[in-house]
């Protein structure tokens, strides 16, 4: 069977009837989109201030869960890199499983994908002021709000999206390299500094803290470094030949982001001299390691930090507001989001709309703060807390995407179905996020931990009531789900 989403422009309809509005195609290479999406990862902010509490729970032996983690996104790569490479959207998830199941699916896909993404980036608008004002102040003294920061640093990174998305993917490169280069010189100086006390401890099994268990509750936290891996896929339409590109750069990612966290982990707890528990204290381990290691060039560090936020703003932003801006060019949204600007073609609506909700999340978060027993919002707290939820729901998104590959493939394409590739590898991938689903979603953790699987839960039903009554009004939504391919002429 064709797959009836395969066609161009001229032949397709959008929300409201005539040619749906393109992005610009093809201005994006291969190695644009990788950095794009190693930009969007953000492993300085990420590794910061999420392998202090992998440590603890893993033990010495947390490069081998970063590793076990790298594996599982990889197989989640290959779900990915098959649907882009049969049916390119700038959709990505939200196309993929509408293909499979249908337009009740699609709508669901679109609200879970886009309520996550928001609230996983919140965290990061808040961090990013947040870690403004932590280097801020621990070098002057000066003690301004963080949301301050975090305003000026969200309008300057959405003007430049609103420029276009050549430039701001310029831009969201230029921040990660300098990242990745602060990155690997503090981590080569911390080794190099304890040479004379290396140890392969941290690569040994036996030296993961209560063995399996121990490496099943660090993976969740593992798998959170790599959060972003995805973002080549919503950059399909501006891409070069995605279908053979946009699987490239995703594995490429991953590859390099896996070897690099191995190296930041290896160096970190090399040089806290294997003591967890005293890692586990710090409030920015790697940056206490570039202190001991680097002095007063220590620096270098919060500039790494500084350049991360603001890449993964810039690259997250871009690419996630592009799956709101499918979804409201096929209907799947209001149709509001579907507006392109006519000389830039950027999704201007889907970008504003995007960080002003996430800016109101922080604001009702802190509010619920100050009304409660804990006071003004730490943004380091917040970060944990906020990324957490929207973990939650791209997962599930991530779990449907997986199940729906080999569905698609035997429908749609027979012809190409390989067992290993198009159902073996899936399966797996399915199994392994059902592990930090597991984990985040298990009875007995703290407040707000507690209530956020009640959460999720509440609005995936509210998403299911809300598409099943959306495809009733307009049953021609099964035949705009996926209707625009990214390399179509």
């Amino acid at each position: 069977m064709t797959d009836p989403g395969a066609v161009g422009p001229s032949s397709t309809s959008g929300p409201v009837g005539g040619t749906p509005q393109r992005l610009r195609g093809g201005v994006l290479g291969m190695a644009d989109i990788a950095t794009a999406t190693m930009a969007n990862v953000g492993p300085a902010m990420s590794f910061f201030f999420g392998f202090a509490f992998l440590a603890v729970t893993a033990g010495v032996a947390s490069p081998l869960t970063i590793v076990a983690a790298g594996i599982a996104v990889a197989l989640l790569g290959n779900t990915l890199a098959q649907f882009s490479r049969a049916h390119p959207s700038a959709g990505s998830f939200i196309t993929f499983v509408g293909k499979t199941f249908g337009p009740v699916s699609a709508v669901t896909t679109a609200l879970l994908a886009g309520l996550g993404y928001i609230i996983a980036m919140a965290s990061v608008i808040a961090i990013s002021g947040g870690f403004v004002q932590i280097t801020l102040h621990h070098y002057t003294g000066v003690e301004l709000p963080w949301i301050i920061w975090t305003l000026l640093l969200t309008g300057l990174s959405v003007v430049l999206m609103l420029r276009g998305v050549v430039v701001s993917t310029k831009w969201a490169g230029y921040f990660f390299g300098v990242e990745m280069l602060v990155l690997v010189v503090v981590s080569v100086a911390a080794i190099v500094e304890h040479r004379g006390h290396l140890s392969a401890d941290p690569f040994l099994p036996d030296h993961i803290s209560h063995g399996l268990r121990g490496l099943a509750a660090g993976f969740p936290l593992a798998v959170y470094l790599f959060i972003g891996w995805e973002n080549s896929a919503a950059l399909a339409e501006e891409t070069e030949n995605p279908r053979r590109n946009v699987g490239r750069a995703v594995f490429f990612s991953i590859a390099i982001m896996t070897v690099s966290y191995v190296l930041f982990s290896y160096a970190t707890v090399t040089g806290f001299d294997y003591d967890v528990a005293k890692l586990g204290h710090a409030r920015i381990p790697f940056i206490d390691v570039a202190h001991d290691t680097l002095g007063a060039l220590a620096f270098v560090a919060y500039i790494g930090g500084l350049t991360s936020t603001l890449g993964v703003l810039i690259a997250g932003i871009n690419s996630q507001a592009r799956l709101v801006f499918n979804a409201g060019r096929e209907g799947l949204l209001p149709s509001f989001f579907g507006y392109v600007h006519p000389t830039r073609r950027t999704p201007t609506n889907a970008i504003v709309t995007f960080a002003a909700i996430s800016l109101l999340i922080i604001g009702g978060w802190g509010l619920g703060h100050l009304l409660g027993p804990h006071g003004s919002m730490n943004p380091v707290v917040f970060f944990t807390e906020s990324s957490s939820l929207g973990a939650i729901l791209i997962l599930l998104v991530y779990l449907a995407s997986n199940i729906a590959l080999p569905l698609y493939y035997r429908r749609y394409r027979p012809q190409e179905f390989r067992t290993v590739r198009h159902l073996l590898l899936p399966a797996i991938g399915a199994l392994a996020i059902l592990v930090p689903l597991y984990y985040l979603a298990k009875p007995g953790q703290p407040a707000p931990y507690s209530w956020f699987p009640v959460a999720a839960l509440a609005a995936l039903l509210a998403a299911v009531g809300y598409a099943t009554l959306l495809v009733r009004r307009d049953p021609s939504l099964a035949e705009r789900v996926g209707s625009v391919v990214a390399d179509a002429e």
